[in-house]
């Protein structure tokens, strides 16, 4: 599959490709990255990510000078093992991040979000595009 279609590929070590069919990728420093899927259409941007076992108030997004970050932590249950131990864990615990540049051709004060069922849905309208200014000069 090629990378880099459009300006969202990521800007540090993006390897979400790699590993299409799980909830966390994993890139080569071996830090866990929620997926994503991008959509692309003449009026926005509509961004997916995959947050199983996140609560909403655990995450946070920003969009700053063209860089959307999604910041979020995944929390170990405290629960005492009365019985038995456990043999094998999986499931992602701790922090991460997750940024894709965006560009200019977003509006910030637009950008939409929601989280449902452990799919945060990203809205991110794009500014309507303005005919560059100039004026006509007159040759002496």
């Amino acid at each position: 599959m090629a990378k880099n279609l459009t300006r969202f590929g990521s800007l540090f070590d993006d390897t979400f490709f790699d590993d299409l069919f799980r909830p966390l990728a994993v890139r080569s420093s071996g830090e866990k990255v929620p997926a994503i899927d991008v959509h692309e259409s003449d009026t926005e941007y509509k961004v997916s990510v995959d947050l199983p076992g996140v609560k909403k108030e655990d995450i946070q997004v920003s969009l700053e000078n063209g860089i959307l970050s999604v910041r979020g932590e995944t929390r170990r249950e405290e629960k005492e093992e009365k019985e038995g131990k456990l043999i094998r864990q999986e499931r992602h615990v701790g922090q991460f991040l997750r940024q894709l540049s965006v560009g200019a051709d977003v509006d910030p004060a637009a950008v939409k979000a929601s989280f449902n069922d452990g799919v945060l849905a990203l809205t991110l309208p794009k500014r309507e595009k303005k005919e560059p200014e100039g004026v006509k000069i007159a040759i002496e």
